[in-house]
């Protein structure tokens, strides 16, 4: 059974939307695209890298799974992270079934359902990066396991949050902390076997 772990880049008051750059995500008239730039710190890297070492393989919602193939495969193709993206399986949940997949060793789940049974049979670990919307119900449903915030010294005031109304209750442990140059806090959680009293799914 694999696990799935998450690595997410948050503001103070929990935006992930387009940390990156300034294109990366305008839903909803965002215009503060590229805010995690920064904030940008090797330990940052350590950390992401330290998720890409053995085995691992890569899930992503559609839109992260097209910046992630732009961002490296399109503009940066001779780059170790290129080369680490490219070779790791990826699964690509959208609920378009016949999405056309650009990036080779990639896989089209259709939803929720599929996740699960991937997690079941996997032998690999899960690794998601961004896809706010496929966590936000990945994480509703009792799958994720570990859950890495890089939280930046930074408020917004909008975009789009990770943690919103609707949002089930869970119990967190926190695993490990560690606090950037930048003031970036890298705060990792390992989600408890119950949350408000609840046992989570199988």
């Amino acid at each position: 059974m694999a696990r799935i772990v998450a690595i997410e880049h948050l503001t103070l008051d929990g935006v992930y939307q387009a940390p990156a750059r300034a294109d990366e995500d305008i839903r909803n008239g965002f215009e503060h695209g590229g805010w995690g730039n920064p904030g940008s710190d090797p330990k940052m890297q350590e950390v992401i890298g330290s998720y890409m070492v053995g085995g691992w393989s890569l899930l992503a919602g559609r839109m992260t799974y097209e910046d992630l193939y732009e961002g490296w495969a399109v503009r940066r193709p001779a780059s170790p992270m290129t080369r680490a993206l490219t070779d790791a399986r990826k699964f690509v949940v959208s609920h378009d079934t016949g999405y056309a997949l650009a990036w080779e060793n990639s896989t089209l789940l259709a939803g929720e359902v599929q996740v699960r049974e991937l997690k079941q049979n996997h032998d690999k670990t899960l690794v998601m990066f961004g896809s706010g919307n496929l966590l936000r119900t990945l994480m509703r449903r009792g799958l994720v396991d570990e859950l890495t915030l890089m939280i930046h010294p930074l408020v917004l005031g909008e975009g789009l949050r990770l943690f919103e109304t609707g949002q089930s209750p869970s119990r967190l442990k926190l695993s490990s902390q560690v606090a950037t140059e930048t003031g970036v806090a890298i705060l990792t959680y390992s989600f408890g076997m119950e949350a408000a009293g609840e046992r989570r799914p199988e």
